[in-house]
């Protein structure tokens, strides 16, 4: 959420960043109201004054009965009022996208996202790769028919090696992060109050993109972000503590609305998901270079299960709700023939922090600062699965499993 200070005293600049980033929020609307509630501010601390000034020691006796009864119910008015409309302002507020920093390159769509570096080479075959969906049913390890038996469509069942395959990549990743890259494991619910959602800006602008449990007013994660944004809701960490660096695990659940028709083929896209999500809370002075250390953890897993890859920072246009800068990591798909973003790094700046009021202390004297929030994934599945199973395969259809996977999975091939 952005400071209603800083959109009154920059609107041309916040009118300008969402031309950037091709969206729309109530900005006028905004700014009206909050010109009525600071002219409401001032009458109510006019008339508490009066009121003050009335009961000071032998004043008493200049106001009547009925003219303290009626100062007492302007003033009750006067703060309803100005409630009503800070709820109404809050209300907008939540529907103002970030600003995105200075360093993000203009664009209109994910085509003028900039490929800042790329790892490794495109394998060559002797042989026409198959898609995974080929290649998972032929080896028994990819069940879409089970899928849509048990759940309907965008949902599949993984079997024998392939579900193997998909718990030793999120061991590894946790493994690797915790013990090389200094995150702390957190095993979060995967399913939140909706206030975690409104303070990892999920809600309201993604209501229809979310799963909810109407009766318990309880919503599934649509990414392990939401929980990990809110585990310092409405606190003050300490002096000394920051940067804070945690890595989660959690089935992740959206609609999948907002990309009907695309991807409907094979395990790219589905209601249902795992990943590891890695998330940090940090000084606001060290963000910047916070965000690039994110990016080399998940380039890390990436470089370890020998895959190629390449790092975009997304345009204007193409950056999410809350963030202020974001890098994509994304893995080629030789069967796919595409790129697959496996990863998402963002720097959300004090975004988040406003919206679910996390703060710090820089020393013991100092006011409480906002703190500054990033995510990223480290990695996605299934898409890492996708890119083993379609850069690994060989020609009689079997799977390479990679060498550092190959301890977690108890196995060398998949055939």
């Amino acid at each position: 959420m952005l400071d209603l200070k800083f959109i009154r005293e920059n609107t041309e600049l916040v009118r300008q960043a969402l031309t950037n980033r091709q969206d729309t929020a109530p900005l006028d609307e905004i700014l009206e109201l909050d010109r009525q509630r600071r002219e409401r501010l001032l009458e109510l601390e006019g008339f508490r004054h009066v009121r003050k000034e009335a009961g000071r020691e032998g004043k008493k006796a200049k106001v009547s009965a009925e003219e303290g009864r009626h100062l007492r119910a302007k003033i009750k008015a006067l703060e309803e009022e100005v409630r009503g409309l800070d709820e109404q302002l809050r209300a907008l507020l939540l529907q103002v996208p970030n600003v995105p920093g200075p360093a993000v390159p203009l664009g209109t769509s994910e085509e003028d996202n900039v490929v800042v570096r790329s790892w490794g080479e495109a394998k060559s075959f002797d042989f026409k790769p198959d898609p995974h969906w080929k290649l998972g049913e032929a080896l028994g390890i990819i069940d879409f028919e089970w899928g849509v038996k048990l759940s309907g469509s965008r949902f599949y069942v993984l079997k024998g090696l392939g579900a193997r395959l998909q718990r030793a990549l999120i061991t590894f990743m946790i493994d690797l992060h915790t013990t090389e890259h200094g995150y702390q494991e957190i095993y979060p619910p995967f399913m939140v109050k909706q206030e975690c959602m409104v303070g990892s800006g999920n809600l309201p602008k993604f209501a229809d993109n979310l799963y909810h449990d109407e009766e318990d007013d309880l919503w599934f994660v649509p990414t392990a972000e939401v929980p990990l944004t809110n585990l310092h809701r409405d606190e003050i960490i300490l002096p000394g503590v920051l940067p804070v660096y945690y890595v989660a695990y959690t089935a992740c659940f959206r609609r999948e609305k907002m990309s009907a028709g695309k991807d409907t083929r094979g395990i790219k896209r589905g209601h249902q998901f795992d990943k590891v999500e890695m998330y940090k809370f940090v000084e606001p002075e060290s963000s910047d270079e916070e965000l690039e250390k994110m990016v080399a953890d998940a380039e890390d897993v990436c470089w370890r299960l020998g895959l190629p890859y390449r790092i975009k920072q997304l345009c204007t246009a193409d950056l999410g709700f809350a963030s202020a800068m974001s890098y994509d990591v994304e893995m080629w798909a030789p069967g796919c023939e595409e790129w697959l973003e496996v990863s998402s790094c963002s720097n959300c700046a004090d975004f988040q922090a406003r919206r679910a009021n996390v703060r710090y202390r820089p020393t013991p004297e100092s006011k409480p600062r906002f703190v500054h929030t990033l995510n990223g994934s480290g990695l996605a599945l299934p898409r890492v699965v996708i890119a083993i199973m379609e850069n690994y395969q060989q020609a009689d259809g079997s799977i390479i499993i990679p060498d550092v996977l190959q301890p977690y999975v108890g196995a060398k091939v998949i055939k």
